[in-house]
């Protein structure tokens, strides 16, 4: 494909899989595939930066990722706490806004403290839009969205009758922006594994076997040029999508 008709995405979304499976294949111990993957975060913000996509959500650590082993989930804790030391001013310098997504209940003090930090200085940034998605979930998102509604028939400040898809939508997180266009999931496995699970509705997705700490900017070129040759018709027939490409273009 031309280079000058790829379409970039406005919203990628990534569950980025294969770290320890690539650490096991180098006889490495697998903390050092996440500190590994921590290169790639680094080089594939840069890479959407770049590309002027508007938002990018990693999928970092999932509710049920809690089950690994404790030695394993404390180095991510600490690799976390470190990112966010470490990294966050280089966002803000790029204009990159950071969000973090999940049940943060669990995660230290330490850790707690530094989340909202780096969102608070990056809050009124313009750029990219990076969410981190951790201790998420997507059905644990669909329920709180739904407990929320509940409460508030509850106070008799909303009617059942009214609820729609906007109004649930927008307890969700990421209810602020365009919903992903593109998942990205690395490692071989052909799931989405409770990520965004209503957002994602209507995503485009690529499965791809590299493994993430070997996920590069080429790589992310590849899903975007094989997100550029679908055609998406959110319903509609292929005519009806031409159809409707003719008349912006006359």
């Amino acid at each position: 494909m031309n280079e000058t008709t790829i379409i970039n995405p406005k919203h990628i979304a990534i569950i980025m899989d294969g770290n320890g499976r690539w650490a096991k294949a180098k006889g490495l111990p697998r903390t050092l595939g996440h500190k590994k993957g921590m290169d790639c975060v680094r080089s594939t913000v840069e890479a959407c930066y770049e590309k002027n996509i508007e938002a990018l959500t990693l999928f970092a650590f999932s509710t049920e990722n809690w089950r690994r082993p404790e030695e394993e989930v404390g180095y991510l804790m600490t690799l976390f706490l470190s990112m966010m030391k470490s990294e966050v001013k280089k966002l803000h310098k790029n204009n990159v806004q950071l969000c973090i997504i999940g049940n943060r209940s669990r995660f230290s003090a330490a850790l707690q403290k530094a989340m909202l930090g780096a969102e608070q200085l990056t809050k009124n940034n313009t750029g990219l839009c990076l969410n981190i998605a951790v201790n998420y979930g997507g059905r644990m998102d669909i329920t709180e969205a739904a407990r929320i509604l509940c409460q508030r028939v509850a106070k008799g400040e909303l009617n059942p009758k009214d609820v729609t898809d906007e109004i649930l939508q927008a307890e969700l997180f990421l209810s602020n922006l365009p919903e992903p266009d593109l998942l990205i999931r690395t490692g071989g496995e052909k799931r989405i594994s409770n990520f965004l699970l209503w957002q994602l509705a209507y995503g485009e997705f690529y499965f791809t076997d590299c493994h993430w700490p070997d996920f590069d900017k080429q790589e992310l070129d590849k899903a975007i040029i094989s997100f550029s040759s679908r055609q998406r018709r959110f319903g509609k027939i292929s005519e009806q999508i031409i159809q409707s490409g003719n008349e912006k273009n006359s």
